[in-house]
């Protein structure tokens, strides 16, 4: 049995099996799921688990690159956004803005959608994988 980091089997599966530049997201519990990319859904009821206890778990076993937000959570979403902004301060992350739309279009690419219970509105997010190795 695991001793600790992601204990979800889903999620360490797929962790485990990306590579550079691939992508995983993390969605609130409305952020639309193209029916081709894998569906890990951990949202219980609304609320739980958070968008940021779901994305701090994860970067905590992930080598992220780059992140990509919607442009709306700027003004929708400050709370969140500086959250995120704190969880990744010390790290060497790219940060993109796209719309919500080019957001959401960008889930097909991805190799997971991670859905949360999240409510709060635009609490969304692709991690892009780095490299662990010079």
């Amino acid at each position: 049995m695991k001793k600790g980091g992601i204990l979800n089997s889903d999620i360490s599966r797929v962790l485990s099996y990306m590579g550079h530049t691939d992508c995983i997201a993390i969605g609130d519990c409305g952020l639309p799921i193209p029916e081709e990319v894998e569906r890990i859904d951990l949202a219980l009821k609304f609320g739980s688990p958070t968008f940021m206890e779901t994305l701090e778990t994860v970067v905590g076993d992930m080598k992220v690159e780059k992140i990509v937000l919607a442009e709306e959570i700027k003004e929708q979403n400050k709370e969140v956004l500086s959250q995120i902004e704190t969880l990744f301060k010390d790290m060497e992350v790219e940060v993109e803005y796209v719309s919500h739309t080019e957001l959401k279009m960008r889930t097909h690419e991805c190799k997971a959608v991670i859905r949360t219970g999240e409510t709060t509105p635009y609490a969304n997010i692709i991690l892009q994988s780095g490299c662990i190795f010079a």
